[in-house]
């Protein structure tokens, strides 16, 4: 594919259908249900139960709406509007990225203004949103400003969490300024199921994603490996996991359940979603087998934590 940097006109109204808000030609802002559910006083996300990022101040946004390199077969993403894998020079600026996904959020949440269900002292808070998971859809190491936008995010004191395929390490290592916490996607742990579960375009994909698994030692940040759960699928090679785990030296690793959700419906049965107890059983093989312990786990996001041990900052503190 050519180099460009306008997703097309259907799939912008497909997403603005689904309660996506444009922030740019590239870039979006959708609500999570967590943080819905937040403002509601009915349940947080797991990263604030996990990390303490608090649930109703996050902004889950990405630079990248429609640009990746990677077909994974559990992805919500609508696959059929992949706009390409690189971005022409005429991009989104970070500055204006995060003004309009501030305003895109406030326009969001207007509604909840006139629940009367509604916390209202969380309600006005997150008029700021103060946490930028940049993970919405696509893939953000594509965007060729990511370093200034999270050394933008990081200047307004808001805190960043980055989630990558993986297929950039250059990249990565390019990064001046690293997020506040990096996740690596990891759902394979062989060349051949990497390339029937993960379709990446590159004919070297698991060795970039090896490279950045390699890397990831190095990085002076919170990195997690984060290991989507596919039952009948990947739910096997316990021992491989931990070995790509000893590679990778994580802070921390996360299990969690595939949710039968989006387009990964054409692709998948609801019977591939497993159960928080599959989850934890096979989290508690990966983590005896890589030197890891279970520290954490929250049952309706069908999640398990892994750590070598439990961190006293783990939980971070806000203002």
């Amino acid at each position: 594919m050519g180099e460009i940097t306008k997703i097309s006109p259907e799939l912008k109204i497909l997403l603005e259908k689904q309660h996506y808000c444009f922030s740019g030609e590239h870039s979006a802002v959708k609500i999570c249900t967590w943080t819905k559910k937040s403002l509601l006083d009915e349940n947080v996300c797991y990263k604030e139960r996990f990390y303490g990022i608090r649930s109703h101040l996050c902004c889950q946004m990405t630079p990248s709406v429609g640009f990746c390199t990677n077909q994974c077969i559990h992805c919500w993403r609508e696959m059929d509007y992949t706009a390409g894998i690189k971005m022409d020079d005429v991009v989104d600026e970070p500055e204006e990225i995060i003004k309009k996904s501030i305003l895109c959020q406030r326009k969001l949440l207007n509604g909840f203004f006139g629940n009367e269900k509604v916390n209202m002292e969380k309600l006005n808070q997150a008029q700021e949103p103060m946490h930028f998971a940049i993970s919405l859809t696509g893939e953000p190491t594509i965007y060729p400003k990511l370093n200034e936008l999270i050394a933008e995010l990081h200047k307004q004191n808001k805190t960043t969490f980055l989630v990558t395929n993986g297929q950039f390490p250059d990249v990565i290592k390019s990064l001046n300024e690293l997020p506040t916490q990096l996740y690596v996607s990891l759902n394979a742990t062989n060349e051949e199921d990497f390339k029937k579960f993960n379709k990446s375009c590159f004919k070297d994909g698991w060795q970039r994603l090896n490279k950045t698994l390699e890397l990831m030692p190095k990085l002076k940040t919170r990195t997690v490996i984060r290991i989507t759960l596919i039952k009948g699928i990947n739910m096997k090679h316990e021992k491989d996991y931990a070995d790509l785990i000893k590679k990778a030296r994580p802070l921390f690793v996360e299990l969690k359940a595939y949710m039968f959700i989006g387009s990964s419906r054409k692709r998948l049965l609801e019977r591939n979603m497993p159960f928080h107890e599959d989850v934890k059983e096979f989290a508690k093989k990966v983590a005896e087998l890589s030197s890891y312990k279970i520290i954490d786990e929250k049952k309706e996001s069908r999640v398990v934590l892994l750590a070598k041990k439990d961190y006293k900052d783990r939980i971070m503190k806000f203002d």
